[in-house]
């Protein structure tokens, strides 16, 4: 068994385009291979507002598959606590024997899904933006925006925070981070009405992006939403969207924006939902016209998992990492 630390995991792993194309094939992966990926168990901790979340997926031909425990604990910004938090156990997949347990503190959860923004962003926006937007300030917010620089370069981001200290400490480092014009924003109103590309980062349990928002050329990645209770896009912006596509369908009506949708008969079992390893894959195409209206719901998948921690384990034993217990 090797046991990595946090700080060992981050040294290797960056928000980075191989990061992006690595979790990119761990969606074509879902579609092209007969990928073993249960659905999600989540334990709710109610009076703490609290969530954990248990993830995994065996990919074939790998030696390796990882089991992922990811928790959201939101009232611990008043702690001074990161919300998200979590571990990855890699175990052999022939033996079944644990083999790497990485002590990221949610860093790979971070990362992965970031790519995924830019996945979805990649095959769904318009091929040049020069505004973008984030509702939400934590620290998804701050990957995301980082993820969707690589593939889709702009020059202003537009930023909408329901807290006044967080959005301005936000706004700050991000203009540190990025070569771009931050803006804060009154109203989640003002981001989308301006962006080309939006994503919604919140544990919001009331709607957020309203239809009357909409805009040609515009692309949502919504990412917040992965329980039942979540819902950030109103269901009757699915009306108005010209491509529906999301990470697992049978996951996302469950869990996720498209969960509201089926259940208040705004979507039904006729509707083209595209899965974004359909994508990936080639099987289905993205964007047609610089003027559709695109959403993708994220929900967050296994596969993405065990592609980001298995590409972590190769690199930090490559450099010696890890304790190693006999």
């Amino acid at each position: 068994m090797r046991i990595f630390t946090e700080k060992e995991i981050k040294s290797v792993i960056k928000i980075d385009q191989e990061i992006i194309r690595v979790v990119e094939e761990g969606f074509t992966s879902l579609a092209t291979k007969h990928v073993q990926m249960p659905p999600i168990m989540r334990i709710d901790i109610p009076e703490y507002k609290g969530e954990l979340d248990v993830k995994a997926a065996y990919i074939p031909g790998f030696n390796q598959f990882a089991v992922k425990l990811s928790s959201g604990f939101f009232l611990n910004q008043q702690l001074g606590l990161p919300s998200g938090n979590g571990m990855m156990i890699l175990i052999n997949s022939k033996t079944g024997i644990p083999e790497a347990l990485l002590l990221d503190n949610g860093y790979l959860t971070h990362v992965r899904t970031a790519a995924a923004g830019a996945i979805s962003a990649n095959y769904l926006a318009k091929k040049e933006i020069h505004k973008a937007g984030v509702i939400g300030t934590g620290s998804q917010a701050r990957f995301q925006m980082h993820a969707l620089y690589l593939v889709r370069p702009f020059q202003k981001l537009f930023v909408y925070g329901r807290d006044e200290k967080r959005l301005e400490a936000f706004i700050q480092r991000r203009k540190r981070e990025l070569p771009v014009e931050v803006i804060g924003c009154t109203t989640a109103k003002e981001v989308v009405t301006n962006a080309e590309v939006v994503v919604t980062t919140t544990p919001s349990e009331e709607p957020i992006i309203q239809k009357d928002w909409l805009h040609p050329g515009l692309h949502i990645t919504a990412m917040g939403s992965d329980a039942e209770h979540k819902q950030e896009i109103d269901v009757e912006v699915f009306r108005e969207v010209d491509k529906i596509v999301c990470d697992v369908k049978n996951q996302c009506a469950r869990l996720g924006e498209l969960h509201h949708a089926f259940e208040q008969n705004v979507l039904n079992s006729g509707t083209d939902i595209i899965e974004l390893g359909h994508l990936t894959s080639m099987k289905r195409s993205g964007r047609a016209t610089e003027e559709e209206i695109t959403i993708c719901d994220l929900t967050g998948t296994g596969v993405q998992d065990t592609a980001i921690a298995l590409v972590a384990y190769e690199k930090l034993v490559n450099v010696g990492a890890g304790i190693v217990m006999e």
